[in-house]
C-alpha cells in the first residue's frame, strides 16, 4: 500500500456529497486512494461532482437517492457492490434544516427533518452493516452538530434531529465494536456552507468544509487499537 494513499482500493460511499461538506469528503477520501460511491437527491449537481472528483479518485460511482426511502437505499448498496466492490467506509452526511420556533412548524417539516437527518442514518447503516460484519472491519461515520448538544432558539426540530443522532452513534458503536467496526461522530459548529444562515457573523472565521473532511481523514487512518468515538469542532476564533 502506498503510503500517500492508506485508502487505496477501499471503497467509502458518502451520502449528500454532492456540494459542502459532502463532496469535501469525498475529495479527499479520493485523495487518499480510495474507490468513491456518492449520491444525492439533484442528478445535475451530482454529476458535476462526479466529474470534480474524477480528477482524483479512479473509480467513482454515483446515483441520486432519497436517503429516506429504505429501497433506494437498498438499491444503491448493492449496485456499489456490483460496480466498486463492497464498503468499508460509510460517511452518513446527507442533513437539511429548519430554524424557526418549534411550535409554529409543521408536520411536515418535523418529518422531513427527521427523516433526514436521523431515520437516513438508520437505514444507511443498516443496508451497510451486513457486510462490514462480514469481513470484521469498517467506518461508520456520522455528520453530526454541535447543536446535538446544545439548545438555542429557533433550533428545536434540528436540535431533536442531532441529538437523536448522537444517541444512535452511540448505541450503534456497542453494537458493533465486538465486529471491528466503529461507529464515529463528528460534531462541527457553524460551517461555512450555504446550508444555514450566517448573519452577522465572519463567513473567513467559521469552520471550513476542508476542515470536517480532515477529521474524517483522522477518523479513518487511526490506529487498529483506537476508536475515537466522537469529535467537537469549534473554530480558533470566534466569528
Amino acid at each position: 500500500m502506498d503510503n500517500q494513499k492508506p485508502l487505496d482500493g477501499k471503497v467509502a460511499l458518502v451520502t449528500g456529497a454532492s456540494r459542502g461538506i459532502g463532496l469535501a469528503i469525498a475529495h479527499l477520501l479520493g485523495k487518499m486512494g480510495a474507490k468513491l460511491s456518492i449520491c444525492s437527491k439533484n442528478p445535475q449537481k451530482l454529476e458535476a461532482a462526479k466529474n470534480e472528483l474524477g480528477r482524483e479518485a479512479q473509480d467513482i460511482f454515483a446515483a441520486p437517492v432519497d436517503v429516506t426511502r429504505a429501497e433506494q437505499i437498498s438499491s444503491f448498496v448493492v449496485d456499489t457492490e456490483k460496480n466498486i466492490g463492497p464498503v468499508e467506509i460509510l460517511v452518513n452526511n446527507a442533513g437539511i434544516g429548519y430554524f424557526g420556533p418549534t411550535h409554529e412548524a409543521s408536520e411536515q417539516t418535523w418529518d422531513s427533518i427527521l427523516d433526514t437527518n436521523l431515520k437516513s442514518v438508520f437505514l444507511m447503516s443498516k443496508a451497510v452493516a451486513p457486510g462490514l460484519i462480514q469481513r470484521r472491519r469498517g467506518h461508520i461515520i456520522n455528520i453530526a452538530s454541535l447543536a446535538g448538544k446544545n439548545t438555542f432558539r429557533n433550533g428545536g426540530i434540528y436540535c431533536a434531529s442531532k441529538w437523536g443522532l448522537l444517541g444512535l452513534t452511540g448505541c450503534m458503536a456497542e453494537d458493533l465494536r465486538q465486529y471491528g467496526i466503529r461507529v464515529s461522530a463528528i460534531c462541527p459548529g457553524s460551517v461555512a456552507t450555504d446550508f444555514s444562515p450566517h448573519e452577522g457573523k465572519v463567513t473567513s472565521k467559521l469552520l471550513q468544509s476542508e476542515d470536517i473532511a480532515h477529521a474524517v481523514e483522522m477518523l479513518v487512518t487511526q490506529g487498529p487499537q483506537s476508536f475515537i468515538s466522537e469529535i467537537l469542532m469549534r473554530p480558533t476564533e470566534k466569528p
